[in-house]
């Protein structure tokens, strides 16, 4: 018999009543509970294949309470591979597209095995070969799905976590490394082959010691939850590389496991884990829990629109009386459809796969993509709405890092600054300002000087800290950092979209050619460009993002949305030829300067006043004529150079046991100028002799002594840190 035949003989009914929790498949040496939630479902079927001949044995769940399908089967293995079937109306005008001739995933699976295929049978309606729908989408497709579509698994949590322990990094003291867990290793000629592109790549020796020597404390990983490539982009060849179309929240993305998808990629990711935190390195995962790969109604049929389609994803407000049309999905993700937060047992999902990252893999945090559309109540943002505030008093999830894309596509979802303790966010207007002010585009320095000072503009407002920024200037979505100074354009024509996708507000500069260059004073402009991107992060105030392989020179030849590139357009290129070497260097020190002073990574707000009587002030901004900045000067738009005292005697923050913490004061000069300039070294008790302790100006090299009062020249677009001697 081959996959998708069946007849009622195979139906099997040897099925223990089980119970309605835990949701999923509960593995034990007696028997195996399944507990589906489906509640407008008419039947429910557990469907088991076996591993020689691909034969399908359905069971039928008879026992329903509170909307959950369950029982329990005897004699199921670990590795057992199954899906779900699931009948009732099919009636698309109502929100109902029940269809038993599709197999579906679990939504609690924890493991999944096989791929999701681009086949017509994986639409719940009538499509063609091209994958359209028929002149009428209501249609209900009867060809079965089975043979196109990835299966769940039984697995059990057993794994040797002997040895692990939370690192528990201080968000004050955390450096944020974003990356791509195949792309990072499939290049890697020090990785074994078979090992390359996968968890265990990426755990290996060979990365964890090159990041802990680059300086970062945290890695945040781009979306490892299963996931299913958009059937547009498989018809043409491509894939959903980025991993934003996740279609099962609970098990690991089985393509990147070396040790196979019968739950042999649970167990290798826990190892990964395992190995960055004897590394001293956090791991965060990039989640995706507002839209899921089934797109918007004319998508696939995998696993939630055919369980519970109405209650799982948010329709269309039709009249201000917030009228629905069922069969209309509300979309502010860009994806088709946006998933209903608000329901309980979508809610309860979410929570249940965030406790589980934690508290079976291990993982330290979360950052979550488009997080705005998951805050809303009805159709608005509400930032005291049921998500935001279940995870904010859970025992469990409040404890761990939690990072927020504080946006979606919609005019009324950009919220930056405005999500509630103890979320941090993603701050774009850090990466919109600094890109400017070093392309010399600045309105002058006044934004400038906020941002680096920790963004009080939109954090100390509701009581946050400077570290609920997280600075970048960089990430997946958009240019790296050489692409930043090395284009004025974008050049995604390998997409196959025109060109027309991805951000036309890109804030580059391509230093005077376009692209690739064998020009030496392009070049060294453009190496100096990144070293003070990159550094300016490392010294902001805040929590540093790097993006992989941006302090090696990583480029993608000026694609800005490579998220259908798995290739070495995306990947991280490890050989030496054309790195960065001296981008590398200077990251990696003013990684350690920041990490070995704390009066750059503090916790309260400068205050612009001495931090005990008779001091010097916290915070100062000096004038290249070597006065404080007056409010003339901060209305000067045509500045491009300013000075940043930092006073580490004593910082404002006190130690663990309220003594006061002295550090080095340093003085940070920026010229983001095309013309050299004299700049004054203040003459006051702040300091009265320095020394560079970092440069990407070749005329003041590290080790150059500097006394107050004593005029320097900062060359044009560099940076000087001088810190006290």
């Amino acid at each position: 018999m081959t996959p998708g035949e069946w007849s009622a003989a195979d139906e099997r009914v040897d099925v223990w009543p089980g119970r309605n929790w835990p949701l999923g498949a509960t593995w034990s040496e007696e028997s195996t509970n399944f507990a589906v939630h489906a509640p407008d479902a008419t039947a429910l079927w557990v469907c088991l294949f076996d591993d020689e001949d691909g034969t399908e044995t359905r069971h039928a769940l008879t026992e329903r309470s509170l909307g959950i399908w369950h029982g329990a089967l005897p004699g199921v293995p670990r590795g057992q591979q199954y899906g779900l079937r699931a009948d009732g109306p099919w009636d698309p005008a109502r929100g109902m597209r029940f269809n038993p001739d599709k197999l579906l995933l679990d939504p609690y699976a924890r493991a999944v095995s096989g791929s999701f295929s681009t086949h017509p049978a994986i639409f719940g309606f009538e499509a063609g070969d091209d994958l359209a729908p028929t002149s009428d989408p209501h249609v209900r497709d009867e060809r079965d799905s089975a043979p196109y579509v990835g299966r769940s698994v039984v697995v059990d949590d057993d794994f040797d976590w002997a040895g692990d322990h939370k690192i528990g990094a201080r968000w004050r003291d955390t450096a944020i490394y974003e990356l791509h867990v195949k792309g990072f290793t499939a290049l890697h000629d020090r990785i074994p082959e078979e090992l390359r592109g996968t968890y265990a790549g990426l755990g290996h020796p060979v990365v964890t010691d090159y990041l802990r020597d680059l300086g970062v404390t945290a890695v945040e990983l781009l979306p490892t939850q299963q996931l299913a490539s958009e059937p547009a982009l498989s018809k043409n060849g491509l894939c959903n590389y980025w991993g934003y179309n996740t279609i099962g929240f609970f098990a690991p993305h089985a393509a990147y496991s070396f040790s196979g998808d019968r739950g042999g990629q649970v167990r290798e990711f826990k190892q990964m884990v395992k190995n960055f935190h004897a590394a001293g390195i956090e791991v965060y995962l990039d989640v995706v829990y507002n839209h899921t790969a089934e797109a918007g109604v004319d998508g696939p049929t995998l696993s939630f629109r055919g369980l519970d389609d109405l209650g799982f994803y948010k329709r269309q407000a039709k009249r201000p009386q917030d009228a629905r049309d069922p069969d209309t999905y509300w979309d502010v993700t860009g994806c088709g459809n946006t998933v209903n937060a608000e329901n309980p047992m979508v809610l309860r999902l979410i929570m249940d796969s965030l406790r589980y990252w934690v508290t079976e893999m291990h993982v330290d945090g979360f950052r979550f993509d488009l997080m705005s559309a998951l805050t809303r109540t009805g159709h608005s943002v509400d930032m005291a709405g049921p998500l935001l505030t279940t995870i904010g008093q859970d025992p469990v999830l409040r404890h761990v890092k939690l990072i927020a894309e504080p946006w979606d596509i919609s005019m009324d979802g950009y919220r930056v600054g405005e999500f509630p303790p103890p979320w941090v966010e993603w701050n774009d207007q850090y990466r919109d300002t600094m890109r400017d002010f070093w392309r010399s585009q600045s309105d002058g320095v006044r934004n400038v000087a906020t941002r680096l000072a920790g963004s009080s503009d939109l954090y100390l407002d509701d009581g946050r800290s400077p570290y609920a920024s997280i600075n970048f200037i960089t990430a997946h979505d958009g240019f790296t950092l050489r692409d930043l100074v090395s284009y004025d354009e974008k050049h995604n024509e390998a997409n196959g979209e025109g060109n027309r996708d991805g951000t036309d507000n890109n804030r580059s500069w391509n230093c005077g050619v376009e692209g690739a260059t064998d020009d030496e004073v392009v070049l060294a402009l453009r190496h100096r460009q990144a070293a003070n991107l990159i550094v300016t992060l490392c010294l902001s105030a805040g929590v540093p993002m790097i993006t992989a392989g941006d302090e090696r020179g990583r480029t993608q030849g000026g694609n800005n949305n490579p998220y259908s590139q798995d290739n070495e357009v995306s990947w991280v290129d490890w050989s030496a030829d054309d790195a960065w070497l001296d981008v590398f260097e200077i990251t990696r020190t003013a990684l350690q300067i920041r990490r070995d002073h704390p009066a750059l990574r503090q916790r309260h707000w400068f205050e612009g006043r001495p931090a005990i009587v008779g001091g010097p002030k916290d915070l100062a901004w000096v004038h290249p004529g070597g006065r404080e900045m007056t409010g003339d000067d901060w209305q000067d738009q045509g500045l491009r150079v300013i000075g940043m005292f930092v006073s580490g005697d004593p910082i404002r923050s006190p130690g663990p046991h309220g003594e006061q913490v002295r550090d080095s004061s340093f003085m940070l000069w920026l010229n983001a100028s095309d013309q050299n300039c004299e700049v004054t070294l203040p003459l006051n008790d702040w300091v009265q002799q320095g020394v560079v302790v970092l440069s990407t100006d070749p005329e003041n090299p590290v080790g150059q002594p500097a006394k107050a009062g004593q005029t320097i020249t900062v060359s044009a677009r560099s940076l000087v840190l001088l810190q006290e001697d």
